[in-house]
């Protein structure tokens, strides 16, 4: 039982769609928000985060979306699915770690993590299987932590940001 004012995770649905696209294009503009001309910017959170877009996820029942929570406020989620990593080694059934945020004022209190191994469950729920992540080529933070769970880089992609196209990592944990 989490004590009072303690952050709780809990499995997103599709009423949470509002929510989760506020919250989403808050915790993009917080991380990387500075990197970008902000018309390219606005019209990549208005495409990407859409509140019709994460129902549609939200509704899917490949794909699982957790929102950490403090009160009635959402200051973190993460998201996970099949793979649609752009590498030749991607198989049917691999697994995706698509989003992991939590907004900085919630931030070195161990709250990835736990919303991270809540993705790790989720994806290997059915046994052991290939994962995937891309993650900034300059986010040395995130690649380390991810490192620390078993993944390597094994590629490259670009991402585009409106005219921005940013350096993408593919990081891959194998079975076994």
């Amino acid at each position: 039982m989490p004590l009072p004012g303690e952050p709780t995770i809990r499995r997103a649905t599709p009423e949470d769609a509002g929510a989760l696209s506020r919250l989403a294009r808050r915790t993009f503009v917080e991380t990387f928000g500075h990197l970008y001309p902000d018309e390219d910017l606005q019209a990549f959170l208005a495409d990407a985060y859409a509140v019709d877009k994460q129902r549609i996820i939200l509704e899917h029942p490949d794909y699982a979306v957790w929102l950490l929570e403090q009160g009635d406020e959402a200051v973190g989620h993460a998201a996970a699915g099949p793979c649609g990593l752009p590498h030749p080694d991607v198989a049917q059934g691999d697994g995706e770690l698509k989003r992991l945020y939590v907004l900085e004022s919630h931030q070195n209190g161990g709250w990835g993590g736990r919303l991270f191994s809540e993705v790790l469950a989720w994806l290997e729920r059915e046994g052991p299987r290939t994962l995937w992540i891309g993650v900034w080529s300059e986010n040395l933070g995130a690649q380390r932590f991810y490192a620390r769970h078993g993944f390597e880089h094994v590629g490259e992609y670009e991402f585009p940001v409106g005219r921005v196209r940013d350096r993408e990592f593919i990081l891959r944990r194998g079975v076994g």
